[in-house]
Formats: C-alpha cells, structure tokens, sequence
C-alpha cells in the first residue's frame, strides 16, 4: 500500500441541495480525504516542504466548499479533487463527502477517486 495522508470529517457549512429552500441556509458537510503525494515519506528529510501540507489542504477544501452554491455533492467532490490534484503535490485522492439531510439516515455519502 503507497503511504498516505488521511483527513476525517473535516466540517463545512455552505449552500448545497438540488431544491431552493434546501440551498437557502447553509448545510453541514463533512469531507474525508485520502492523499497519496507524489514523494515516498522515507524521502521527506523531515521538511514540510518535501510533503502534503495537510492544515493548507483543509483550508483550500473550506475556502473552495462556500465560494458559491451548487446544487450537488457529486459536483463539489470533483472539484475539490480537481482542486486539491492542481495545487498539491497529490499522485492519488479519493475525497468523502457527507451530507446530514434525510431524517431515515446519519448520512448519505458520496466518494469518488481519482488519479
């Protein structure tokens, strides 16, 4: 297994849901991500530099998350790994996203991974 960098439930509030009134107050999301960087962590020499800045990653996630409403979670999963795979040195993310909307449920999930 290639070594990783794993972020649990990082929360956000933004505008998200496929009906007005859902968009209209911000909702609860949570984001998991699984990184795999481009540099083994033996060859890190123990500088920040050499590896994924995982506190910069979260705040690239909340910065992207409430720059605008969208209607689905899907499409904020991609553009937070597009997101993350552009401006981090990330060989592989897979991103988690979970929203706090059916009464029935704790959640429904969405994850996606890309290379």
């Amino acid at each position: 297994m290639p070594d990783q960098i794993h972020i649990e439930a990082l929360e956000v509030r933004l505008h998200i849901g496929v009906p007005e009134e859902e968009r209209a107050a911000p909702q609860r999301l949570t984001v998991s991500l699984t990184l795999e960087p481009n540099t083994d962590f033996r060859a890190l020499g123990d500088r920040i530099e050499t590896t994924i800045d995982y506190a910069a990653v979260c705040e690239a996630v909340k910065t992207l998350a409430v720059a605008r409403p969208r209607r689905l979670v899907e499409t904020l999963a991609e553009e937070i790994a597009a997101h993350l795979l552009a401006r981090f040195p990330i060989r592989h993310i897979a991103v988690e996203l979970r929203k706090f909307i059916l009464p029935e449920t704790a959640h429904v999930a969405i994850r996606i991974e890309r290379p």
